[in-house]
């Protein structure tokens, strides 16, 4: 079992910056590949950005790609999305996901578990 727990969204302009944390208990945090999806008002839940376990490899949706970061800190089992150049369109609830495996995935399932959500809303 593996427990999850974003934070750290919240209301920001278009153009500012927030930074999500997913804290995970449970499970050795290093055995397990993560990802961030999220779903925006009235659309299904889409990918947002996957990492390894070992942190080497990372994937980005073409959408995020060069303003969104994903990191991890074993040491800390925490995984990071870090957003910066936010768009109105960026609004969307935004969960982290545990996949047991090496890589992450684009693919919601292939993953094994899920947080709660937090909320970024952008305004214009």
């Amino acid at each position: 079992q593996v427990q999850l727990v974003e934070s750290g969204g919240g209301l920001v302009q278009a153009g500012g910056s927030l930074r999500l944390s997913c804290a995970a208990s449970g499970r050795t945090f290093s055995s397990y590949a993560m990802g961030w999806f999220r779903q925006p008002p009235g659309k299904e839940r889409e990918f947002v950005a996957a990492i390894s376990r070992s942190a080497i490899n990372t994937d980005y949706a073409d959408s995020v790609k060069g303003r969104f970061t994903i990191s991890r800190d074993n040491a800390k089992k925490t995984v990071y999305l870090q957003m910066n150049s936010l768009k109105p369109e960026d609004t969307a609830v935004y969960y982290c996901a545990v996949r047991l495996n090496y890589y992450g995935s684009r693919r919601q399932g292939d993953y094994d578990y899920w947080g709660q959500g937090t909320q970024v809303t952008v305004s214009s």
